[in-house]
């Protein structure tokens, strides 16, 4: 009961938070944002260091923070893209300067650097796509009636609403009917008929968001309930991948949690697991759609 208290409190905390936020844009959006990719970053060091590996994270956890800054200051894709991976190429060559001069051949020198620059990428892509979400309205010229901020967050709600609403169903499904499980290895908990029903929550949340995204956003490039469902249902196989690939990060390692930084629900990637897929598969899949309509 005050694990579950503390859950409680969390999120009636967090969520109101992250819309706010989220309808603030800018750097009020991006600077927590950074925050949390950084921690992230830290968090996966931490899961390498349990097995031996020694990577880099004092080079690593601000270039994931540094990831979200970018898409803050260059929010159009093209501009930040280019930014990012010449910031991840630097990060790879100073990672494997220090591997030579620290590590050596007998210091697990290719592991050193690939941790390094997996931990950057794992935590700050899927942030530095949830500022471009915010900024792609504008970028796009979707409903540019209104208010810039509304649509931010519409955009947002997406991938949130699908990630969120489909873990909660996955949940109750699971928990109610699920006897083969998906995936013991890696999370015994899970079964195939809750990741059904997380799919089809997932398409359900992403019907309820067209119904609200629709008045909003009249430039977007999904076109009816149809459209939205699938959007959604791909998205929900994204977050049970993304749940997953954090699961078998953390059997690795030996860890329950991923750190201990919102009480009762573990690290940042503990809260950010699904968000690892569903966020930048969002920001692709409008605008993959954008640019083929």
């Amino acid at each position: 009961m005050k694990d579950l208290g503390a859950r409680l409190a969390v999120s009636g905390i967090g969520i109101p938070a992250l819309l706010f936020i989220l309808y603030q844009g800018g750097w009020i959006l991006g600077a927590p944002l950074a925050v949390i990719a950084a921690l992230g970053a830290g968090e996966v060091y931490r899961f390498a260091e349990c097995r031996g590996t020694r990577p880099f994270p004092w080079l690593g956890i601000p270039a994931a923070g540094g990831m979200v800054v970018v898409a803050s200051l260059r929010p159009d894709f093209p501009a930040f893209a280019s930014w990012a991976l010449g910031g991840l190429g630097l990060l790879v060559l100073l990672s494997l300067t220090l591997a030579l001069f620290r590590r050596g051949p007998g210091g697990a020198p290719l592991g050193a650097v690939a941790v390094t620059l997996f931990g950057a990428a794992y935590s700050g892509l899927p942030m530095a796509c949830m500022v471009l979400l915010h900024a792609l309205p504008d970028r796009t010229g979707w409903g540019a009636l209104h208010p810039s901020h509304w649509m931010g967050l519409m955009v947002n709600l997406l991938p949130l609403a699908a990630t969120m609403f489909g873990d909660a169903v996955a949940y109750f499904a699971g928990s109610a009917w699920g006897r083969k499980k998906l995936f013991p290895s890696v999370s015994p908990g899970k079964s195939w008929v809750g990741a059904l029903g997380g799919v089809t929550g997932a398409a359900v949340a992403g019907i309820i968001w067209f119904a609200i995204a629709e008045a909003h956003l009249p430039g977007m490039p999904v076109r009816g309930y149809a459209s939205a469902a699938a959007l959604g249902a791909v998205l929900g196989v994204g977050a049970i991948v993304g749940d997953l690939a954090e699961s078998m990060m953390k059997r690795e390692a030996g860890m329950k949690d991923s750190g201990r930084v919102f009480p009762g629900h573990g690290g940042v990637l503990d809260r950010l697991d699904a968000l690892t897929f569903t966020l930048p598969m969002a920001f692709a899949l409008f605008w993959l759609l954008e640019v083929a309509g």
